[in-house]
């Protein structure tokens, strides 16, 4: 999917320098505009191997969370990322599934490209129950996390390391901090992850994606 010059109709707010294009896009937190968030466009983006390539440009937003990223060669570029306030996390500007990027951005010369709004989310809530690498029953098993600020909910999802066993629980919405796992698990190692949202359905922050527990006494296949 490559992203044209009118991806999303909007306001220029800096006129392109003759011969060069400008990004413009908006950056959100729990619905709210942000200020001063580093925002880079890449010619090259590899999430695996070195990240952002090639030639690269750099903006901030604004206190109204706006950002103008001026003066670029007009090219198709790979990556537009945005750093998660100053950690060293940046999540794409705009993905596809599963916040894979598979957008390119085509930059033309003398024009805009307007970037639909980002939502920036953060990876510090924490989980209470069960920690990392513990050892439990898979008999009354309860899955708790820490409440995170203006959440209005959470989901939780329990993916098994055995490819052969089938989850229960994935992407299981949840109101509180708990939830009891009432359908049995096998025995097995399996990881687990919560994230919170907010009342828009936007969201605000996930857990690590690397807690790992083992069910010592599963139910049988």
């Amino acid at each position: 999917m490559t992203v044209g010059g009118d991806a999303e109709a909007g306001i220029e707010k800096i006129k392109p320098a003759p011969g060069t294009g400008n990004v413009q896009g908006k950056i959100l937190y729990n619905s709210q505009p942000v200020e001063n968030i580093e925002v880079k466009l890449c010619e090259t983006f590899n999430q695996y191997f070195g990240g952002c390539g090639g030639k690269s440009y750099t903006a901030r937003t604004d206190k109204d969370g706006e950002y103008v990223i001026t003066n670029v060669e007009p090219k198709v570029y790979e990556g537009l990322l945005a750093r998660v306030f100053d950690t060293d996390s940046s999540i794409f500007a705009a993905s596809g599934i599963a916040g894979i990027s598979s957008t390119k951005y085509e930059i033309s010369a003398d024009k805009t490209l307007f970037v639909s709004p980002t939502h920036l989310f953060k990876s510090d809530l924490k989980v209470l129950t069960p920690k990392a690498g513990a050892k439990v029953s898979a008999q009354n098993l309860k899955l708790s996390w820490e409440s995170y600020p203006e959440a209005a909910y959470y989901k939780f999802s329990i993916y098994p390391e055995d490819v052969s066993i089938t989850s229960p629980h994935i992407n299981e919405r949840v109101e509180g901090t708990s939830f009891d796992v009432d359908k049995p698990l096998q025995k097995g190692t399996y990881r687990w992850q919560v994230t919170a949202y907010n009342n828009a359905d936007k969201k605000l922050s996930e857990s690590s994606r690397d807690i790992k527990f083992t069910i010592t006494d599963g139910s049988a296949q």
